[in-house]
């Protein structure tokens, strides 16, 4: 899991679309309905192939640079990033539930408190990973 930066030929398109290819990875393109969208559709697309890559333990390929690129008429290239660690946070953040020992009286004083102990794992778990 790790943070990669591709280069993405973008082809302009009717009413201000664009098709999107990125030339190192095969199979990884899409599109948006404007540059913005894009843009947000490209990362999407980069992220959702690189995780896959990772999951298959393929060969993740190197990036060219985007001046070896070939793009025409009034195509542009530029560069998408992705992190791959952000992207399977937001695509897995499922429920799952955990069954855990306390003290009793602990877990008196705690209830008694309001405390919603969920959430304190989770907090004190992301403090003790150090994860924003």
């Amino acid at each position: 899991m790790a943070k990669y930066i591709y280069p993405a030929v973008f082809t302009p398109g009717e009413g201000g679309s664009f098709s999107i290819d990125f030339p190192d990875i095969d199979g990884c393109f899409t599109c948006g309905d404007n540059l913005e969208d894009g843009i947000e559709m490209a990362k999407d697309a980069l992220s959702l192939m690189l995780t896959h890559y990772e999951d298959e333990k393929r060969i993740i390929p190197a990036a060219s640079a985007i001046n070896d690129l070939t793009v025409k008429g009034d195509q542009f290239a530029t560069y998408i990033s992705c992190d791959t660690t952000v992207y399977r946070r937001l695509m897995n953040n499922i429920a799952v539930k955990k069954t855990l020992t306390i003290p009793a009286w602990l877990n008196e004083t705690a209830t008694a408190a309001g405390i919603n102990f969920s959430q304190i794992l989770q907090d004190a778990l992301k403090e003790k990973l150090n994860i924003l």
